[in-house]
C-alpha cells in the first residue's frame, strides 16, 4: 500500500470530507478560538499547565486537528493524517475521557464527556488508512505524478517496464 495510492471511490470522499470537517471545527476552536473555543494561547495553556502535556504534544494536537482537518478534506496525506487522528484520539481517551465512560454527556448528568465520539473518529480514520482518500483526493494526483516519475522517460504511458 502506497502512502498516496487511492481508488476513485465515493466512500473515501465521504469519509474524509465528513471527518475532516468535524476535526477541523475542533481544531479551529483550539487554534483560532472559533466556535466557542479558547484559541491557541488558551488551549496551549490548558494542555500544558492544567493537563501537564509537553508543549510539543499540545502544539501537534492543535496543528494536527486544524491543518490536518483541512488537509483531509482536500485528500492530502490522507493516510498519514488519519493515522495522526488515531493517535490524537487514543491520547484524548487515555488522558481525559476514559473515566467518564463510553457515552457522551448528552443529558448533563456526568462530570465530562465519554469516549464514543473518539471511537468513531478512530474507526473512520482506520477506514481511510485502508482505502485512501477516494474520489477527488489530492493524493491521487500525487500518486499519478510519482508513478510517471518512476517510469523510464522514453517509455510510453501505459506500457510496463
Amino acid at each position: 500500500m502506497s502512502l498516496f495510492k487511492t481508488d476513485d471511490s465515493w466512500a473515501g470522499l465521504i469519509l474524509r470530507v465528513g471527518l475532516g470537517g468535524v476535526i477541523f471545527a475542533h481544531g479551529a476552536q483550539k487554534l483560532l478560538g472559533w466556535f466557542g473555543g479558547h484559541g491557541f494561547e488558551g488551549t496551549m495553556g490548558f494542555f500544558t499547565q492544567t493537563m501537564g502535556l509537553p508543549w510539543l504534544v499540545a502544539f501537534l494536537v492543535i496543528i494536527g486537528e486544524s491543518l490536518g482537518g483541512l488537509g483531509l478534506i482536500a485528500g492530502f496525506l490522507t493516510r498519514f493524517t488519519a493515522a495522526s487522528f488515531i493517535g490524537i484520539m487514543i491520547g484524548a481517551i487515555a488522558t481525559v475521557h476514559w473515566p467518564q465512560g463510553f457515552f457522551m454527556n448528552w443529558s448533563g448528568q456526568q462530570q465530562g464527556e465519554g469516549f464514543e465520539y473518539h471511537l468513531l473518529v478512530i474507526a473512520m480514520s482506520a477506514a481511510l488508512i485502508v482505502i485512501g482518500g477516494g474520489k477527488w483526493a489530492v493524493d491521487a494526483v500525487i500518486a499519478a505524478w510519482l508513478e510517471r516519475g518512476e517510469r523510464d522517460p522514453g517509455q510510453p504511458v501505459g506500457e510496463a517496464a
